[in-house]
């Protein structure tokens, strides 16, 4: 009983030995390796510290709207009888796109234009007499109101007429028509709608805070995800003078170009309104920047001279900053940095104080103050 107690003894010495000798040896082997790694060049990715000019910026999300934009309609009831356009044409103001079925307004005009006629005729003969002293100022007076009165009634069956009619307003670009030859349509349908798209208007709201910053004027650049990448241009034309009691938000109307007509009504667009002065700052990438509880950190290239072989000896060295405000992929550094200090973008995680390094730029992460989305 005591031989196989003290046999189980040492198979556990053994045991327990091989695995405290394993940590060990593991142990001293991440001790090597991170040695290695602080006296071996490691391959990074650097940027030149630059000064860009930035200017304030309001962003807002805005519907684009027509200057001019309606659902054509006519006034009256009937049948149609002629169709003058087709779906998504251009035209031009007081072109004629429809026409209903005129019935008897023909025959009740010329009827009308008749009448107005004979009392012309009655009013100029009667004043010849009057003239002779051979009726009187109240017969004159009576043909003068006939005339009058005749040439009211041709006026208003024409404009009776005129209403059959349905012209454009102004000039723009037309919808899907919703009417046929010989459809009978009632008063108030919408025919087709009409859209003046250039210029167009892009409304959007900004905080009350901003009223002191923006004017009408002041230019405006709006980007649709329709088109990435792709900036319309414009300016501010009209400030709401209200701000809304709810939102506390003030509306704004800008104007923009839009000559190929890419811009339709009822869209969305991201709006940039350029405020205040421009702001030098120097900026760095995103990815320069490690960002951390206790504060943010770069690492900057120093040149320590030449090594044994007459090779550039390069160092990192890591150092705290003060990060300001950020746009697309840049982000202002305000203190920490200079003009032209070498700062690692890429390759950090392999890096402490001291460590030696080599620089491939080849490839590096993007560095636009404007990105834009690339399609797959």
């Amino acid at each position: 009983m005591i031989k196989r107690m003290l046999l189980m003894l040492a198979a556990a010495g053994v045991v327990f030995g091989g695995i405290f000798g394993f940590e060990a040896f593991r142990s001293s082997m991440i001790k090597k390796f991170m040695a290695s790694m602080g006296s071996q060049p490691q391959t990074v990715a650097t940027v030149k510290a630059e000064t860009q000019v930035w200017r304030s910026q309001s962003e807002a999300v805005g519907t684009l709207k027509a200057v001019n934009g309606t659902d054509l309609a006519l006034e009256v009831s009937g049948l149609v009888e002629s169709v003058n356009f087709h779906s998504g044409d251009d035209v031009k103001a007081g072109a004629v796109l429809v026409r209903l079925k005129p019935d008897d307004d023909v025959a009740k005009l010329q009827s009308l234009e008749a009448g107005a006629q004979l009392a012309d005729i009655v009013y100029q003969r009667d004043e010849k007499q009057w003239r002779a002293k051979a009726v009187s100022q109240a017969t004159l007076d009576t043909d003068e109101a006939n005339l009058k009165v005749a040439k009211a009634q041709v006026a208003e069956q024409r404009a009776a007429m005129d209403k059959k009619v349905l012209r454009a307003p102004f000039s723009g670009r037309l919808g899907i028509r919703a009417v046929d030859v010989g459809q009978f349509v009632n008063a108030g349908t919408a025919v087709v709608t009409l859209q003046a798209l250039d210029p167009i208007h892009v409304d959007f709201f900004l905080p009350q805070q901003a009223l002191s910053q923006i004017k009408v004027g002041m230019p405006v650049s709006a980007e649709v995800d329709t088109y990435p990448g792709k900036q319309f241009e414009g300016r501010i034309t009209a400030i709401d003078p209200k701000v809304d009691a709810s939102s506390r938000n003030l509306q704004v109307r800008a104007t923009l170009r839009n000559p190929d007509g890419k811009l339709l009504p009822g869209m969305y667009a991201k709006v940039d309104v350029d405020t205040g002065t421009p702001s030098r700052y120097l900026t760095l990438p995103h990815t320069a920047i490690t960002f951390n509880p206790y504060g943010e950190t770069i690492f900057v290239i120093d040149d320590k001279g030449k090594d044994d072989k007459g090779h550039p000896r390069l160092v990192a060295r890591q150092t705290f900053v003060t990060t300001g405000p950020a746009r697309g992929d840049q982000v202002a550094v305000l203190k920490g940095i200079k003009e032209g200090d070498t700062v690692v973008v890429a390759g950090q995680i392999k890096l402490r104080n001291g460590t030696p390094v080599l620089i491939n730029n080849s490839v590096r992460p993007t560095d636009d103050a404007n990105p834009t989305v690339i399609d797959p």
